[in-house]
C-alpha cells in the first residue's frame, strides 16, 4: 500500500476507535445519569470531539478516494483533528475520574455494575490517546502530500 493512502487509512481507524470510546460507557452503566454526569464534568464536552472526529473521518475518506482534493482533505483533517485533541485534554485536565470515584451506587445496581464503573478510572487517558492519533496521522498524510 502506497504511503498516501496508508496515512487516512490510520486515521480513518483513529477515528472508528475515538467514536467506540466515546460510546464505551453508555454500553457499560445501566445506571441513569451517571455518564451524563462523568461526561459533563468539565465545561467541554469530550461528545464534541467525537463530532470532530466524524468530520475528520469524512475528510480522510474524501482524500484517501480521491473524491476531494486530497490536500484539502488532508488539512481538513489535521485542523479538526487538533480541536478534537485539544477538547479531549481539556476534559481530562478537569479530572473526570473524580466523578467516578465519588459515585454512592445503590445496593440495587449491584457490585457487577459498581466494578464496570470502576474499571472507567483509565478511560479519560484511553480517550485523549486515541484522540491524539487523529492529528498525528492527519499530519502524516499532509506530509506525505508535500503539505508540511
Amino acid at each position: 500500500m502506497e504511503r498516501t493512502r496508508l496515512a487516512p487509512t490510520v486515521g480513518i481507524v483513529a477515528c472508528v476507535v475515538l467514536l467506540v470510546a466515546l460510546v464505551v460507557p453508555y454500553l457499560l452503566v445501566r445506571t441513569p445519569g451517571i455518564v451524563a454526569t462523568y461526561y459533563g464534568t468539565s465545561l467541554i464536552n469530550p461528545l464534541f470531539a467525537g463530532l470532530f472526529a466524524v468530520v475528520a473521518l469524512l475528510g480522510f475518506a474524501a482524500g484517501r478516494e480521491e473524491r476531494t482534493d486530497p490536500v484539502v482533505a488532508a488539512a481538513v483533517s489535521l485542523v479538526f483533528g487538533a480541536f478534537g485533541l485539544l477538547i479531549c485534554v481539556l476534559w481530562v485536565a478537569s479530572d473526570p475520574g473524580v466523578i467516578i470515584f465519588n459515585l454512592d451506587l445503590s445496593p440495587e445496581s449491584g457490585a457487577g455494575e459498581s466494578s464496570l464503573v470502576r474499571s472507567l478510572e483509565y478511560h479519560p487517558y484511553v480517550v485523549a490517546l486515541v484522540a491524539l492519533v487523529v492529528p498525528v496521522s492527519a499530519g502524516w498524510y499532509a506530509r506525505e502530500l508535500g503539505l508540511l
